[in-house]
This record gives structure tokens, sequence and C-alpha cells, in this order.
């Protein structure tokens, strides 16, 4: 057909997106429908007597036609749009949907994966010599949260405070100055991508060098001595070789495409939302807690900070930090990591029955939309009133 002379179903698409204020060609639809980006026409009746067949937009069509237009143009990438489009909750096709999600996940790439038969070992070798031939790294500490860091000690030590205090300090069993540095932070990064596991030590390692100035870092700590400490939990969910795996072992990326293709899309929808939820916390505490520092005191917002910056809330921050704009892709990525640490949450669940999951609820520990899209498993393993919340879970 060509693109010049509309069919009557499209020139009604071609008006809609008009009466909105918005300039829509045949030719632009035609191009949409072959990235899969919008639904073709739905077949009426014939006309008879060789007069051809009707037919009319499908339902959907009218919503994604004036989202395609405000996002789709010359040089935006399809997966792109289509991500943006599920952003705005329209009815994107659900396979490319899928496809988008899919192709987040191939950005992720480390040297070596065109030859993936090499024997596991010589790869990790290989990948070591070339992050160190390279001078590969990871960024461990974006210069905006080393400022605040400094800040919040600058302020504490003026104002004749300990940080952290003793009683933090001395739940840390190896206290002292962290070793792993951003070639390090590279390695390990690249081997829990390819193996899907990563060891606690490393797990102790990364959290001690993400944290520098802290003397301290009792979370690290409770990683590190797991297999001490709590022994029945350690041996049902590490490996002999005290790496932690609550699924089976594969290359991580493998598990992200899975839940790519076959996840609920609403489950897709909703951590999409909780990740750009969590992008804008941490944005806003940073704000807030710089808002603080320039005034000289150090309110709710820096306690915040300081809570979280041992936990997962910290990391998150981080995170942020190093992503100055944030593409639909990496967001699609961000939000299949998180649907993937959820699942983990829930597989634990399954192994290690009463595993306090209230303390999640703990400021800090979390950011606050991953929090509440764990509510339901939080609140499920609330303590009893007046009774006792420990310091540490047990797991």
């Amino acid at each position: 057909m060509s693109t010049d002379t509309p069919s009557a179903a499209d020139q009604l698409l071609i008006d809609h997106a008009h009466r909105h204020g918005s300039t829509v060609t045949a030719k632009m639809l035609e191009g949409w429908r072959s990235r899969r980006l919008l639904p073709g026409n739905v077949p009426g009746g014939g006309l008879g007597r060789g007069r051809g067949s009707t037919s009319t937009p499908a339902p959907e069509s009218l919503d994604l036609v004036l989202g395609l237009a405000r996002h789709a143009g010359r040089g935006k990438r399809p997966n792109d749009v289509a991500l943006l489009l599920f952003d705005e909750e329209l009815p994107v096709p659900e396979q490319t949907v899928r496809a988008a999600f899919t192709a987040a996940v191939d950005t992720l790439t480390v040297p070596g994966d065109d030859d993936p038969d090499t024997d596991p070992d010589q790869r990790l070798d290989d990948l070591a010599d070339h992050i160190a031939d390279a001078g590969l790294t990871v960024t461990l500490v974006p210069a905006r949260a080393r400022r605040i860091d400094e800040g919040i000690a600058r302020l504490a030590r003026a104002a004749g405070h300990t940080w952290p205090p003793p009683e933090l300090t001395a739940l840390d069993k190896n206290p002292g100055t962290p070793t792993a540095t951003p070639k390090d932070a590279a390695l390990a990064a690249s081997a829990a991508a390819i193996n899907g596991t990563m060891s606690l030590d490393d797990i102790g390692d990364l959290l001690r060098a993400m944290n520098p100035t802290a003397t301290a870092n009792p979370i690290a700590s409770l990683v590190e001595t797991t297999r001490d400490d709590v022994p029945e939990f350690a041996d049902a969910v590490l490996t002999d070789d005290n790496h932690l795996a609550l699924g089976p072992v594969r290359d991580a990326r493998d598990h992200l495409r899975d839940l790519a293709a076959t996840a609920p899309l609403q489950d897709l929808a909703r951590t999409w939302k909780t990740a750009a939820g969590v992008r804008q916390w941490a944005l806003d505490l940073c704000d807030r807690v710089e808002e603080e520092l320039a005034a000289g005191h150090l309110g709710e917002a820096a306690l915040e900070w300081m809570n979280g910056r041992y936990a997962m809330a910290g990391l998150a921050v981080l995170s942020t930090l190093k992503e100055r704009d944030r593409p639909p892709v990496q967001h699609a990525l961000d939000a299949l990591v998180l649907l993937y640490q959820l699942g983990e949450f829930h597989r634990l669940d399954q192994r290690i029955p009463g595993c306090q999951w209230h303390l999640l609820a703990t400021d800090g520990l979390l950011p606050p939309p991953v929090r509440e899209q764990l509510q339901d498993l939080i609140s499920r393993d609330a303590p009893l009133a007046g009774s006792g919340v420990d310091v540490r879970p047990a797991s």
C-alpha cells in the first residue's frame, strides 16, 4: 500500500493526532508498525462487488499514536521509544516491551563474551589480565557522595562527636582501612556477571570500599562472618566455596533475560516505577543533606544519610550518582535487577522461614520505595506487640 494514500482507518489515526496538536503521516504509521510499536488495524467486513474491505484502528492505537508522536523521531531507538511509552502506561505491545527489556540486558558486556565456552577459571584469569592491562575500573564512591561524607565528618568533629560511634565500631569484627581498589571492584563485578554469584569476602570488601571513610562497617562484618555466626543459615544459602547462591549458578545476565521474557508485565511495571522512585529519593536526599551542610547543621537528612550509608539504601544512592543522565535502557536494567533482588528475598524466605523480615523496615536499611514494595513480606513477619527486636537478624 502506498504510504502517500492512507487507508480510511489510518486517516482516522492521523486526524486523531491532528486534533491533539500532533502531526502524523501514513509513512510514520507504517514505520511504527514495522518496529512493532503500533498494532495493525483490525480487519472488518468486505464491502462487496470488488470494492475491497474495511478496517478500523485497534482500540489501543488512539493513545499509542499520541505517545509515539511525542517520543518517536529521527535517531530515536525503537527500544527507547517502547520503554518511554511503557513508562507512561500506554498499551505498547507486550512482545515489544519484553524485547526492549531484553535489549537492556544485552548492553551488559564482559570481555570474553565472544568465546563463552572458555574454561571459567581461565576466563577469569584472562579477565583479570585484561582489566589490569586496560586500566578498567569501577567508580566506588562518586564525587558528590564523597563531598557529602566529608562534610558530615567535618561538622561531626566540630561538634565533638565521633562517627561512627563506639557502639557501632564494636560490632565490626574486621575493622580497618578498606583494601579493595577500583580495579578489584571491576574484576569482582565482571566475575559476578559471568558466574551469577559473589563470595562473601568479595561482598564485604566492596561494602567497605564503598564507604572508605568509615573505620568500621558492621554490615560488612555481618556478611563476612556469616559462616561462623549462623552456620545453619550459611549451609542453606552458600556454596562450598562461600559464594552466595539462592538460585541456579549461571551467568547473572541469563537470570535477567528470563525475567524480561517471563515476569508478569505488572511486576515489570511496578519495579519500573519503584526504580524511578529510588532514583528520585536518592537525589532528593542528596539535596536535603547538602542544604544542611550549607547551613552548618546536621539534621534529619544527615541522619538518614548516615544510617543508610552502610546498607542497601546507601548503595542505591551511590548507584544513582554514578548515572548523571539515565537513558530508558538503563532504567529498564535497574528495574530488572531490582526485580531479581526482590525475587531473591522471596527465595530466601522459602529456605529460611522466620527470617526476621520486619528488620527490613529499619530506617536506612532499604530505600523507602523498595521497602514499600516489600511491605507484604515485612508486615507478615512483624514481631508481636511489646516483643524485643534483635539488633541483627538471625540470618
